[in-house]
């Protein structure tokens, strides 16, 4: 049951004339009260033919006509109008249970609270079988205004216990984090003009697919109007950022005139102080060693950034959480800039995941976006970079994407975030076909040059030292022959297949994963990607920066040894 409250108005007989007439499309049938504050001596113009819209108007108005008498400032916007709908799957409801509902609504919302003799004055029309209408005026019988802040969190609230009591649908609470609802009149101009999109549902797309292009709120604005949106900043006396609105070309109103959303408008994580701490976020100090250790490509940077997502589902501090909420939200960012660089084949998918993971990047926990750093400078590198991914780096990172949003459902789903949890598993759906998509011409490939039967036996043992567990169905999975070819190339690069097979299972659990030998395709294939190290090299490098950090001479202003270079032999195969 969806409870929709409008905004205030000013013309209670013209909502009246609404309710009452046929409706735009001819869809109102039999207009008539089910209950109100006082239905003894109510004007009752869908059953009493005596009866007039201007009598119960002017009937529901009195209160608000005597305070205005009394006081100097009238009071104009006391038309308070809430729609209750029924799902399309509930069975039909009595005027006698729309009656009681609409009860239950008014007592949470402070319209007229239980026992309270002098509340305002309220309706409930009914003009169709799966919903009702909510009007009332909001100046109550002695002259004071209803206290009506946050009434839409505690209707909410109400409805959720009257699906409960009813045997409704059970829809899910709200948590405040929602976008707004597109109106019937935003709809209909959208239907009107031939767009797809409302325009506040246009300039958040916009907007999300900007944000990984830009370091700072000015660069947002200065992108999103290279990109032909319509921008109006607003400056405090020194020049510095206050706020933004944006409008979509050709949306004006009556007059003529450009309309503009403010961000906070559009999307709750929109606002300019959100946006600026994603944005603006000075970046942690780095090891001296990580840019040594860093990827060459933003597409391997970017596989390695998600290792870092590990969102805890357990009982976690408030800094963790924070921290974890951080990095939920780079990683919308990060799917957004894959889908904006991937081919052109892979795109759709990716862009439906962004759309859906939207409303799963941001929840009530407020993110320290200082962590997420790493994934977020990853998200940049990708919408910046000029060269789009070989086949088996995008399934790897198409892969881990896919891995990272199962994560953030379960973390949101732990944490009772049932609208994030709900659009993570949407946005999961989309990956998994993405990833199995980018997957599949490296699989081909692969099978064609599967090793011999000799080969295949021996890297099997492995498959059952390394992950015992998982063992029978990674080597019954049709991918097992490609995955052979994998740890093949990998051993002739120096690595050990037992070792990366146990490194891969640590990185993402198999007991949920519908195919484990392509989880380890992708997994083994960026790992691996590299020459395996010199052992005795990295552990001279690592005693010389140990040596460094304690101010111990350096190796260079040393004379030194250098040991001849050894490799890893590989096991000969038959």
């Amino acid at each position: 049951m969806i409870a929709a409250i409008k905004p205030a108005g000013s013309n209670t007989r013209g909502l009246l004339a609404y309710l009452y007439g046929p409706g735009r499309h001819d869809e109102h049938l039999d207009p008539h009260l089910v209950t109100g504050f006082a239905m003894l001596g109510m004007p009752n113009p869908g059953r009493d033919e005596n009866a007039t819209l201007t009598d119960l108007a002017r009937h529901l108005d009195e209160p608000v006509h005597l305070r205005n008498s009394e006081f100097g400032k009238p009071v104009t916007d006391h038309v308070w109008h809430c729609s209750v709908r029924a799902a399309p799957e509930d069975r039909h409801l009595s005027d006698t249970e729309w009656a009681d509902i609409a009860q239950r609504i008014v007592e949470a919302a402070g319209i007229a609270p239980t026992g309270d003799d002098l509340a305002c004055r309220w309706i409930a029309v009914r003009h169709a079988d799966d919903h009702i209408h909510i009007l009332a005026t909001t100046v109550r019988e002695d002259g004071r205004r209803p206290k009506l802040h946050d009434s839409g969190i505690r209707v909410g609230d109400a409805c959720r216990q009257i699906e409960k009591d009813y045997g409704l649908r059970r829809l899910k609470k709200g948590d405040r984090t929602a976008e707004r609802r597109p109106t019937q009149a935003e709809m209909h101009k959208a239907e009107r003009l031939g767009w797809e999109q409302t325009s506040r549902q246009w300039l958040q797309d916009r907007i999300r697919a900007a944000i990984p292009h830009a370091t700072s709120a000015e660069e947002l604005l200065a992108y999103l109007e290279a990109d032909d949106i319509l921008v109006k900043p607003r400056r405090g006396p020194s020049g510095d950022l206050l706020g933004y609105a944006v409008g979509r070309p050709g949306d004006l109103n009556k007059d003529g005139e450009q309309i503009y959303h403010p961000g906070g408008k559009i999307a709750p994580d929109l606002t300019l102080p959100k946006l600026k701490a994603r944005l603006e976020t000075s970046a942690p100090e780095e090891h001296p060693t990580a840019r040594r250790n860093r990827p060459t490509t933003p597409w391997h940077q970017a596989t390695e950034a998600l290792d870092t997502l590990r969102p805890e589902t357990t009982a976690t501090s408030a800094d963790e959480d924070a921290r974890t909420q951080a990095n939920i939200s780079a990683l919308g960012e990060l799917i957004e800039a894959t889908a904006q660089a991937a081919p052109s084949y892979h795109r759709a998918q990716l862009r439906a995941a962004s759309a859906a993971f939207a409303r799963a990047q941001r929840s009530q926990i407020r993110a320290e976006d200082r962590a997420a750093h790493t994934l977020r400078t990853a998200a940049r590198d990708i919408a910046h970079t000029a060269t789009g991914p070989d086949g088996s780096t995008l399934a790897a990172l198409t892969a881990a994407l896919l891995w990272a949003a199962i994560l953030t459902a379960r973390w949101h789903e732990a944490k009772g975030h049932a609208h994030q949890a709900n659009a993570a598993r949407q946005a999961v759906q989309h990956l998994q076909s993405a990833a199995d998509a980018a997957l599949a011409p490296t699989l081909t490939a692969l099978q064609a040059r599967r090793p011999g039967e000799g080969t295949r036996r021996t890297l099997a043992n492995d498959v059952r030292a390394a992950v015992p567990e998982h063992a029978d169905r990674i080597l019954t999975d049709p991918g097992w022959p490609a995955l052979a070819t994998v740890l093949a190339d990998a051993e002739a690069g120096g690595h050990k297949p037992h070792h990366l097979l146990q490194e891969a299972a640590a990185q993402r659990e198999l007991t949920t994963a519908r195919q484990p030998a392509r989880v380890l395709i992708t997994r083994i294939q960026h790992t691996s990607r590299n020459p395996a190290p010199n052992r005795r090299a990295e552990a001279a490098r690592l005693r010389s920066v140990s040596a460094s950090a304690v101010g111990a001479p350096s190796p260079n202003d040393q004379p030194r040894t250098t040991a001849a270079p050894t490799s890893q032999p590989s096991r000969h195969r038959r």
